[in-house]
Protein backbone atom coordinates (compact mmCIF):
# COMPACT_ATOMS: atom_id res chain seq x y z
CA UNK A 1 0.00 0.00 0.00
CA UNK A 2 1.62 3.16 -0.97
CA UNK A 3 1.96 6.20 1.50
CA UNK A 4 -0.47 8.94 0.69
CA UNK A 5 -0.40 12.87 1.35
CA UNK A 6 -3.74 13.52 2.92
CA UNK A 7 -5.37 15.98 5.58
CA UNK A 8 -5.16 15.63 8.99
CA UNK A 9 -8.56 17.73 10.94
CA UNK A 10 -7.98 19.74 13.96
CA UNK A 11 -9.81 22.42 15.06
CA UNK A 12 -13.31 23.39 16.99
CA UNK A 13 -16.63 22.50 15.63
CA UNK A 14 -17.25 24.91 13.05
CA UNK A 15 -13.76 26.05 12.58
CA UNK A 16 -11.65 23.35 10.82
CA UNK A 17 -7.92 23.85 10.90
CA UNK A 18 -5.78 21.00 8.79
CA UNK A 19 -2.33 19.15 9.12
CA UNK A 20 -1.10 18.15 5.59
CA UNK A 21 0.97 15.09 6.50
CA UNK A 22 2.43 12.13 5.13
CA UNK A 23 0.71 9.14 6.38
CA UNK A 24 0.61 5.16 5.43
CA UNK A 25 -2.65 4.16 3.35
CA UNK A 26 -3.66 1.52 6.24
CA UNK A 27 -3.88 4.61 8.42
CA UNK A 28 -6.79 5.61 9.90
CA UNK A 29 -7.55 9.71 8.60
CA UNK A 30 -6.05 11.42 12.19
CA UNK A 31 -4.05 8.49 13.38
CA UNK A 32 -0.43 8.03 13.15
CA UNK A 33 1.28 9.64 10.00
CA UNK A 34 4.97 9.81 8.94
CA UNK A 35 5.75 13.13 8.56
CA UNK A 36 4.10 16.56 8.46
CA UNK A 37 4.87 18.77 5.31
CA UNK A 38 2.39 21.79 6.32
CA UNK A 39 -1.18 23.67 7.62
CA UNK A 40 -4.30 24.44 5.65
CA UNK A 41 -6.84 26.56 7.21
CA UNK A 42 -9.89 26.93 4.76
CA UNK A 43 -12.01 30.10 6.75
CA UNK A 44 -10.27 33.17 5.60
CA UNK A 45 -10.90 34.29 2.01
CA UNK A 46 -8.29 33.47 0.42
CA UNK A 47 -7.56 30.28 2.41
CA UNK A 48 -4.08 30.22 4.62
CA UNK A 49 -1.71 27.69 3.39
CA UNK A 50 1.55 27.10 4.81
CA UNK A 51 3.02 24.10 3.01
CA UNK A 52 6.83 23.05 2.84
CA UNK A 53 7.40 22.88 -1.12
CA UNK A 54 10.89 21.12 -1.00
CA UNK A 55 9.55 17.93 1.23
CA UNK A 56 6.37 17.84 -0.96
CA UNK A 57 8.64 17.60 -4.00
CA UNK A 58 10.51 15.31 -3.22
CA UNK A 59 7.86 12.57 -1.44
CA UNK A 60 6.21 13.34 -4.99
CA UNK A 61 8.69 12.02 -6.43
CA UNK A 62 9.26 9.09 -4.28
CA UNK A 63 5.43 8.05 -5.35
CA UNK A 64 3.36 9.21 -2.65
CA UNK A 65 -0.25 9.54 -3.79
CA UNK A 66 -1.89 13.29 -2.82
CA UNK A 67 -5.49 13.33 -2.10
CA UNK A 68 -7.70 15.04 -4.12
CA UNK A 69 -8.08 18.45 -1.91
CA UNK A 70 -4.12 17.74 -1.06
CA UNK A 71 -3.92 17.73 -5.15
CA UNK A 72 -5.50 21.05 -5.59
CA UNK A 73 -3.14 22.64 -2.54
CA UNK A 74 -0.33 21.13 -4.85
CA UNK A 75 -1.47 22.77 -7.76
CA UNK A 76 -2.53 25.89 -6.08
CA UNK A 77 1.33 26.43 -4.74
CA UNK A 78 2.71 25.53 -7.85
CA UNK A 79 3.93 21.78 -6.79
CA UNK A 80 2.90 20.14 -9.77
CA UNK A 81 4.03 22.86 -12.14
CA UNK A 82 7.55 22.43 -10.78
CA UNK A 83 7.38 18.36 -10.78
CA UNK A 84 6.33 18.47 -14.14
CA UNK A 85 9.52 20.57 -15.26
CA UNK A 86 11.94 18.45 -13.41
CA UNK A 87 10.17 15.66 -15.64
CA UNK A 88 11.18 17.42 -18.74
CA UNK A 89 14.99 18.40 -17.31
CA UNK A 90 15.29 14.65 -17.11
CA UNK A 91 14.62 14.09 -20.36
CA UNK A 92 16.12 16.33 -21.68
CA UNK A 93 13.46 18.70 -22.90
CA UNK A 94 14.72 21.64 -21.32
CA UNK A 95 17.80 22.86 -19.18
CA UNK A 96 17.06 23.59 -15.44
CA UNK A 97 18.33 27.37 -15.36
CA UNK A 98 15.03 27.30 -17.90
CA UNK A 99 12.61 25.17 -15.74
CA UNK A 100 13.34 27.31 -13.14
CA UNK A 101 12.86 30.81 -14.76
CA UNK A 102 9.50 29.13 -16.02
CA UNK A 103 9.29 28.27 -12.26
CA UNK A 104 9.91 31.84 -10.81
CA UNK A 105 8.01 33.66 -13.69
CA UNK A 106 4.18 31.12 -12.84
CA UNK A 107 5.05 32.24 -8.86
CA UNK A 108 5.37 35.55 -9.73
CA UNK A 109 1.56 35.71 -11.95
CA UNK A 110 0.67 33.53 -8.97
CA UNK A 111 0.92 35.65 -6.33
CA UNK A 112 0.08 38.60 -8.62
CA UNK A 113 -3.28 36.77 -9.02
CA UNK A 114 -3.06 36.11 -5.30
CA UNK A 115 -2.84 40.07 -4.01
CA UNK A 116 -5.18 40.92 -6.79
CA UNK A 117 -8.09 38.75 -5.16
CA UNK A 118 -7.44 40.00 -1.60
CA UNK A 119 -6.80 44.04 -2.62
CA UNK A 120 -10.56 43.00 -4.24
CA UNK A 121 -11.90 41.20 -1.67
CA UNK A 122 -10.86 43.84 0.44
CA UNK A 123 -12.29 46.81 -1.64
CA UNK A 124 -15.52 45.09 -1.71
CA UNK A 125 -15.44 44.55 2.14
CA UNK A 126 -15.01 48.30 2.40
CA UNK A 127 -17.77 49.14 0.08
CA UNK A 128 -19.84 46.93 2.17
CA UNK A 129 -18.89 48.79 5.18
CA UNK A 130 -19.39 52.03 3.60
CA UNK A 131 -22.61 51.60 2.17
CA UNK A 132 -23.59 50.29 5.16
CA UNK A 133 -22.65 53.13 6.98
CA UNK A 134 -23.74 55.08 4.39
CA UNK A 135 -26.98 53.06 4.90
CA UNK A 136 -27.16 54.25 8.80
CA UNK A 137 -26.58 57.62 8.19
CA UNK A 138 -29.48 57.81 5.87
CA UNK A 139 -32.13 56.07 8.51
CA UNK A 140 -29.83 58.47 11.52
CA UNK A 141 -30.83 61.67 9.20
CA UNK A 142 -34.67 60.68 7.95
CA UNK A 143 -35.14 59.51 11.91
CA UNK A 144 -33.61 62.90 12.81
CA UNK A 145 -35.98 64.78 10.11
CA UNK A 146 -38.81 63.06 11.72
CA UNK A 147 -38.22 64.21 15.13
CA UNK A 148 -37.20 67.55 14.42
CA UNK A 149 -40.82 67.61 12.09
CA UNK A 150 -42.66 66.40 15.71
CA UNK A 151 -40.97 69.09 17.23
CA UNK A 152 -41.75 71.42 14.98
CA UNK A 153 -45.15 70.16 15.23
CA UNK A 154 -45.71 70.68 18.87
CA UNK A 155 -44.44 73.68 18.93
CA UNK A 156 -46.59 75.00 16.47
CA UNK A 157 -49.31 73.32 18.56
CA UNK A 158 -48.21 74.93 22.19
CA UNK A 159 -47.90 78.22 20.63
CA UNK A 160 -51.68 78.18 18.83
CA UNK A 161 -52.61 77.17 22.61
CA UNK A 162 -51.03 79.52 23.42
CA UNK A 163 -52.69 82.29 21.37
CA UNK A 164 -55.85 80.93 21.71
CA UNK A 165 -55.29 81.16 25.53
CA UNK A 166 -54.63 85.24 25.02
CA UNK A 167 -56.99 86.34 22.93
CA UNK A 168 -59.45 84.47 25.57
CA UNK A 169 -58.09 86.06 28.51
CA UNK A 170 -58.19 89.38 26.13
CA UNK A 171 -61.59 88.78 25.71
CA UNK A 172 -63.01 88.11 29.26
CA UNK A 173 -60.94 91.21 30.05
CA UNK A 174 -62.41 93.62 27.31
CA UNK A 175 -65.61 91.84 28.65
CA UNK A 176 -65.29 92.60 32.23
CA UNK A 177 -64.19 95.89 31.20
CA UNK A 178 -67.63 96.81 29.32
CA UNK A 179 -69.64 95.14 31.58
CA UNK A 180 -71.01 97.22 34.82
CA UNK A 181 -70.01 96.46 38.44
CA UNK A 182 -73.19 94.59 39.85
CA UNK A 183 -74.14 97.19 42.96
CA UNK A 184 -77.05 96.73 45.38
CA UNK A 185 -78.80 99.41 44.02
CA UNK A 186 -78.92 97.64 40.63
CA UNK A 187 -80.14 94.73 41.96
CA UNK A 188 -83.10 96.72 44.23
CA UNK A 189 -84.05 98.14 40.92
CA UNK A 190 -84.26 94.81 38.86
CA UNK A 191 -86.05 93.24 41.38
CA UNK A 192 -88.41 96.77 41.26
CA UNK A 193 -88.92 96.31 37.99
CA UNK A 194 -89.96 92.62 38.23
CA UNK A 195 -92.40 93.57 40.55
CA UNK A 196 -93.79 96.58 38.35
CA UNK A 197 -94.36 93.76 35.60
CA UNK A 198 -96.33 91.18 37.98
CA UNK A 199 -98.90 94.20 38.68
CA UNK A 200 -98.98 95.16 35.24
CA UNK A 201 -99.67 91.79 34.22
CA UNK A 202 -102.51 91.49 37.07
CA UNK A 203 -103.56 94.96 36.02
CA UNK A 204 -104.21 93.70 32.78
CA UNK A 205 -106.44 90.31 33.49
CA UNK A 206 -108.46 91.56 36.70
CA UNK A 207 -110.23 88.96 38.97
CA UNK A 208 -113.50 90.64 37.79
CA UNK A 209 -113.07 90.64 34.01
CA UNK A 210 -112.01 86.24 34.70
CA UNK A 211 -115.25 85.92 36.71
CA UNK A 212 -117.56 87.97 33.99
CA UNK A 213 -116.11 85.60 31.29
CA UNK A 214 -116.75 82.49 33.21
CA UNK A 215 -120.65 83.66 33.85
CA UNK A 216 -121.01 84.45 30.26
CA UNK A 217 -119.69 81.23 29.84
CA UNK A 218 -122.25 79.75 31.98
CA UNK A 219 -125.09 81.55 30.38
CA UNK A 220 -124.04 80.60 27.09
CA UNK A 221 -123.97 76.83 28.04
CA UNK A 222 -127.55 77.10 29.82
CA UNK A 223 -128.91 79.05 26.62
CA UNK A 224 -127.77 75.90 24.37
CA UNK A 225 -128.70 73.94 26.86
CA UNK A 226 -132.41 75.13 26.85
CA UNK A 227 -132.32 75.95 22.76
CA UNK A 228 -131.60 71.89 22.55
CA UNK A 229 -134.56 71.65 25.55
CA UNK A 230 -137.07 73.29 23.43
CA UNK A 231 -136.41 71.80 20.29
CA UNK A 232 -137.02 68.29 22.41
CA UNK A 233 -139.94 69.29 24.51
CA UNK A 234 -141.77 72.47 23.92
CA UNK A 235 -143.93 72.05 27.05
CA UNK A 236 -141.59 71.65 29.47
CA UNK A 237 -140.13 74.86 28.10
CA UNK A 238 -143.00 76.52 29.26
CA UNK A 239 -143.00 75.32 32.81
CA UNK A 240 -139.72 76.11 32.77
CA UNK A 241 -139.75 79.87 32.38
CA UNK A 242 -142.72 79.78 34.35
CA UNK A 243 -140.67 78.35 37.14
CA UNK A 244 -137.68 80.95 36.59
CA UNK A 245 -140.31 83.78 36.71
CA UNK A 246 -141.32 82.39 40.16
CA UNK A 247 -137.98 82.32 41.49
CA UNK A 248 -137.24 86.10 40.02
CA UNK A 249 -140.15 87.20 42.06
CA UNK A 250 -139.16 85.34 45.25
CA UNK A 251 -135.97 86.63 44.99
CA UNK A 252 -137.15 90.63 44.38
CA UNK A 253 -139.45 90.03 47.19
CA UNK A 254 -136.33 88.90 49.57
CA UNK A 255 -134.68 91.70 48.57
CA UNK A 256 -137.51 94.05 49.45
CA UNK A 257 -137.53 92.64 52.47
CA UNK A 258 -133.91 92.76 53.04
CA UNK A 259 -134.34 96.72 52.52
CA UNK A 260 -136.75 97.20 54.91
CA UNK A 261 -135.88 95.08 57.94
CA UNK A 262 -133.07 97.22 58.26
CA UNK A 263 -134.80 100.65 58.24
CA UNK A 264 -137.52 98.81 61.12
CA UNK A 265 -134.69 98.14 63.20
CA UNK A 266 -133.04 101.75 62.97
CA UNK A 267 -136.27 102.85 64.04
CA UNK A 268 -137.10 100.86 66.94
CA UNK A 269 -133.03 101.62 68.07
CA UNK A 270 -134.19 105.26 67.64
CA UNK A 271 -137.55 104.68 69.74
CA UNK A 272 -134.92 102.81 72.37
CA UNK A 273 -133.09 106.18 72.49
CA UNK A 274 -135.51 108.43 73.14
CA UNK A 275 -137.52 106.26 75.85
CA UNK A 276 -133.85 106.13 78.16
CA UNK A 277 -133.54 109.77 77.32
CA UNK A 278 -137.17 110.67 79.14
CA UNK A 279 -136.57 108.19 81.92
CA UNK A 280 -133.48 109.82 83.10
Amino acid sequence: MPTKMRLQRHGKKGKPFYHIVIADGRAPRDGRFIEKIGTYNPIPNPAEINLNADKALDWLQKGAQPTDTVRAILSYKGILYRNHLLKGVQKGALSEAEAEAKYQSWLKDKEEKIDTKRKGLEEKARAGKKEKLEAEAKIKEERAAELARQRMASEDAKAKESREVTTETAEAETIEATEEPITKEAIAEKVAEVKEEKTEVKAEEPVAEVKEEKAEAKAEAKEEEKTEEKVEEPGAEVKEEKAEAKAEAKEEEKTEVKVEEPVAEAKEKKAEAKEKKEDK
